[in-house]
Order: structure tokens, then sequence, then C-alpha cells
């Protein structure tokens, strides 16, 4: 495989610090457009909600989520392939206004049909900034140890990002009603498209140049490989969010006891990250990609989500959701600079968008999963397959591993 030297996107020159404070104002952007992005994500979590408020029944309501998981899937590949062609900031921008007008019309709209095209429009920008940004980080930051902190602090955003929505959604949820909270997300996203607008440089016309390397992303091997690993490694972690209700649910807990759930998932976010993030800078320095951490994060996820089959308490499920984060915060970060080391920097952001489309897949996945395996063996099964998954994430790192360091391969020269 020929070296790929050329650049869709110059770098943004920056000072080599690993430091915080060594990183120039367009990641401080980024990180911050993150977490307020995140932390005024009401959209997504609220729309089940606005959907029972109308009234509409469960064929309608399950149609108009599905069109937004489409969207959400979907979006991920649009936007990874539009930051390569028309540039990062141009599609940041695009992004945030569609979602700035499309988060009012889900709010207001009241009909199947127009539910389902704001749902679907909604879905294809809420999340994004998510391979935009890795493509912006990898062309601003040009070291693997720099690369992977900034990965870190990022997920560390989306999470306390969560954790706010969760509470000023529950907390203003009945005084201003659900549409206000999509008005207000749809705000934020508008703010966030002009803070992009003034802190991102635009693309030059020799960047605006058609890319190279999309064809070769959808035949890559390795891509395909991190990204079954990857799915396989995230089915536990969307198994918080849509599987474990269900079992908390059979055992006879309230919706406040899930509520525990998620500020104990969390609090470890916030308590680990920052003793597991300076570990992962150390472990970038090295030449070879994380691909043994990836698969060690899949054991981790399976083993700690897949516990919550054998809990029946309010204590017992948060521990689960608790044990799991160690695995979830090393997974993203791990997965990413495996993605660093091979993606092409002219195909950054299409490699990004692929690899993005994880977890949305993951999203479909895990209650279907986790839905027939509380129909044909209960919670016991739950435990198993979720284990499975995670073992079978962990698996597929080893052909993975053995392909990256395949003696033929030509090396890329990275940006």
């Amino acid at each position: 495989m020929p070296a790929i030297t050329s650049s869709a996107q110059t770098p943004i020159k920056s000072p080599p610090s690993l430091a915080p404070k060594g990183w120039p104002p367009v990641i401080w952007a980024l990180l911050i457009g993150t977490f307020a992005v995140r932390a005024a994500g009401f959209v997504y979590p609220y729309l089940p909600y606005r959907l029972d408020d109308l009234h509409l029944d469960t064929a309608v309501a399950s149609t108009v989520l599905a069109l937004w998981g489409a969207g959400w899937f979907t979006g991920q590949l649009l936007c990874g392939w539009l930051a390569d062609r028309i540039g990062r900031r141009a599609t940041l921008t695009s992004a945030m206004t569609l979602a700035a007008v499309s988060f009012p019309l889900l709010a207001e709209a009241r009909t199947p049909m127009a539910l389902g095209i704001a749902a679907a429009l909604s879905g294809l920008v809420y999340d994004a900034p998510r391979p935009i940004v890795s493509a912006l980080v990898a062309d601003t930051i040009p070291d693997e140890p720099g690369r992977a902190r900034i990965t870190g602090w990022r997920h560390f955003a989306v999470n306390l990002g969560a954790a706010t929505t969760g509470l000023v959604g529950g907390a203003l949820a009945g005084p201003i009603g659900i549409p206000a909270l999509f008005w207000c997300n749809a705000l934020v996203c508008a703010a966030f498209a002009i803070v992009v607008l003034r802190v991102i440089p635009p693309a030059t016309p020799a960047q605006a140049l058609r890319p190279k390397g999309h064809q070769e992303a959808f035949t890559d091997p390795l891509l395909w490989l991190l990204w079954l690993a990857s799915l396989l490694t995230l089915i536990p972690v969307a198994a918080l969010f849509s599987v474990l209700p269900m079992m908390m649910a059979q055992d006879g807990l309230p919706p406040t006891a899930y509520g525990w759930t998620q500020v104990a998932s969390a609090a470890a976010v916030i308590g680990l990250s920052p003793l597991l993030n300076p570990w992962l800078v150390r472990r970038a320095r090295r030449p070879d990609p994380m691909v043994g951490l990836l698969g060690t994060s899949g054991l981790i996820l399976g083993a700690g989500m897949g516990s919550a089959g054998l809990a029946s308490s309010t204590i017992g499920y948060s521990a689960a959701a608790a044990l799991a984060v160690p695995g979830e915060i090393i997974a993203f970060v791990a997965a990413t600079d495996v993605l660093n080391r091979f993606a092409p920097p002219s195909s950054r952001g299409v490699y990004a968008g692929i690899w993005g489309t994880t977890l949305a897949a993951a999203v479909l996945c895990a209650p279907a999963l986790g839905g027939w395996a509380l129909a044909h063996g209960g919670h016991h099964l739950v435990a198993v397959t979720t284990l499975m998954s995670g073992l079978l994430g962990a698996a597929l790192c080893l052909p993975l591993a053995a392909l990256l360091h395949r003696p033929s391969r030509t090396p890329r020269t990275y940006a």
C-alpha cells in the first residue's frame, strides 16, 4: 500500500506541549463546545417523552424513533465525508445550523409525517460533531500522546454533559415543558456554530481539493476490523441506556432507581478520567497502537455490564454500571488511537465517520440483543450475551493487531 502524504486539511500549527495550557484555542473551543452541546442535548433522551405526550400509538412512535436512529447512523458517514470534501469548518457550521432549525421543528411537529421528517433530520446532526472534531484534533495535534489526552478529555466532557442533561432536563421538563428543552438544545447548537465560524480557520482553495482515499476507506480491512471490534465492545455501553432499565423494571424497581445507575456511571467517569487519562497518554507514546487496550476494554465492559444480569437491587445495578466505566474510558481512547495510526490524513473525516457509526449501531443492536435474551433466558442470559459481546470484541483485536504489524505493510506518513 503506497504511503499517503497529501492532506485535504493542512494541520493547524500548535505547540508540541501535551499539557492543556499548551493547547491552541481551537482545541479549547471544541472541548467546551462538545460539553455544551451534550449538556443541552435534550432532544434524544427526551424524544420518547415528547412522543408519549402526543398520545401516539406504539407503531408510529417506534417508526419516529427508528427514523431518528437511521438519521444518526447516516449523519456520521455524511458529516465525515463532507468534512474531507468541503472542510471541517464548513461541515461543522452547517450541521449545527441544521440542528438549530430541525430541533424546533421536532418540538412543534404533531403529525406522524412531520415528526418523521423532523426526527430524521435531527438524528442526522445530533451527533455530527463526533467525526468532525476527531478529524480536527488529528489535524491540529501532531503527536499521538497529545491526541490521546484530548480524546480522554473529550470523553470526560461528553459524560459530564450527559449527567448535566439528566439533571437539568429532569428539573426543567415539568416547569417549562419538553418542547422548550428542544428549543434550548437548538439555541446552544446555534451558538456553537457561531463559535466555530470565529475560531476555526476556513479551508484554503488548496485544502478544498477533492480528497483521495474515500473508496479505499470502504475496502480497508483495518478499518472494518476496528469497526466490528468497536461495535461489539460498545454494545455493553449501549446496554446501560436500553437493556438496564428493562431489567430493573422487571425487578420492580422504580424509574428513580435507574436514575441512580446513571449517577453512579457519571460519578465513576468523573472520578476515574483524571486518573486513567495520564496513563493512557503515557501508553500513546509507544510506537505501536493501543489494540491490546481496546481488547482489554471489551473484557471490562462485557464483565462489568454483564454483572448487571446477576443484580436485583439498585445498589447492584449501580455497581455494575460503575464497574463498566474503566472499559468505556479506555475503549474510546484506544479505538481513536488505533484509527489515527492508519487513517490517511486526506480522509480522516470519512474514516472517523465510518468508525463513528459504531455507537449508533450499538444503540440499535443492544436493545434487540437484550430483548431477545430477556425473552428467552431472562437476566442470566443477558449476562452471558453481554459478556460474549465484549469477549468477541476482544477476540477481533487479535487479527487487527496482526494486520497492523504485518511486515509487508507499507507505513503511511502522518500529518
